[in-house]
């Protein structure tokens, strides 16, 4: 299964540090574009050394020729020599997720994030904000998203927003669409209207 990426947006003050377009192979770079990086005296520790950064990318993410995702973000980050191989993103990003009509079945913003390209293991944390097609949101400071089970999850408080309801809990883990979810623990729920709510969650208290 291959993955490509491409357009992309680079700040002229940064083209230094950009090497795109590259391709990646499970999730993992294996090429890349004959401009290469200016690198700033001598790497000591190619482990703590990014292979690639890059700034305000906005860049698709394709599987089998199907268009899977979209990433935009101000810095991104590989550090691919690492003992486990990420990427980094200190400053955030907005992530978008398709189905395979092309519509965007979830959105996903945080302030940072890092993913573990070997293992498909996203992390995200900080101000973390998601949204699935019915329009609800789930806020949280800590979400994790395995790509091999297809499961999204965290141990943190979260608020799940609804057409009539707003819901506190500790702790849940839902499908990657964010339509099927399980609230480990509910702290509270605040009825928005008056309303009748034909959603069902599955709550343990």
């Amino acid at each position: 299964m291959k993955y490509s990426l491409f357009q992309q947006k680079t700040d002229k003050k940064e083209r230094q540090n950009y090497l795109f377009p590259f391709i990646i192979v499970f999730v993992i770079i294996c090429g890349c574009s004959g401009n290469k990086p200016v690198i700033q005296g001598k790497v000591t520790d190619r482990a703590k050394t990014p292979s690639l950064n890059a700034f305000e990318v906005t860049t698709i993410i394709s599987d089998s020729g199907i268009t899977r995702y979209r990433i935009t973000t101000p810095e991104w980050y590989i550090f691919d020599k690492a003992d486990r191989s990420h990427w980094l993103f200190p400053k955030g990003l907005h992530f978008d997720r398709f189905n395979t009509k092309y519509e965007v079945d979830a959105q996903i913003d945080c302030k940072w994030a890092i993913y573990y390209d070997k293992e498909k293991l996203w992390t995200l944390r900080d101000s973390v904000r998601c949204r699935n097609l019915s329009g609800e949101t789930f806020s949280t400071d800590l979400l994790n998203w395995n790509e091999i089970t297809q499961m999204i999850y965290s141990d943190a408080a979260i608020t799940i927003t609804k057409k009539t309801m707003i819901i506190n809990g500790i702790g849940f883990e839902s499908n990657q669409m964010l339509t099927k979810y399980h609230i480990n623990k509910v702290t509270g729920i605040l009825p928005v209207d008056s309303e009748e709510e034909t959603d069902t969650v599955k709550m343990n208290n």
